[in-house]
């Protein structure tokens, strides 16, 4: 009788114990898809980034270029 209710109360710390573990488990992965949104969305801010930078290089060199045509042409001239 005594072991039946010892083993009584153990299985209840258990079923305590493992409904704690899972509540725990369940928290971590509602952060894991927490972290997952995060990610992506830094992923999508560099994406668009490296588009900006690459047409902020291009609209550069085009108007160096341009610069470079029109004082060649001005050194022309005046001499």
């Amino acid at each position: 009788m005594v072991d039946e209710i010892q083993t009584a109360r153990e299985l209840a710390t258990h079923a305590n114990d493992i409904k704690h573990l899972q509540d725990d488990m369940d928290a971590m992965k509602e952060d894991i898809a927490a972290i997952r949104a995060s990610i992506e969305s830094i992923n999508k801010t560099l994406s668009e980034a490296r588009g900006g930078w690459k047409v902020l290089m291009m609209a550069g060199g085009a108007i160096s270029a341009i610069t470079a045509i029109v004082g060649f042409f001005t050194g022309r001239m005046t001499h």
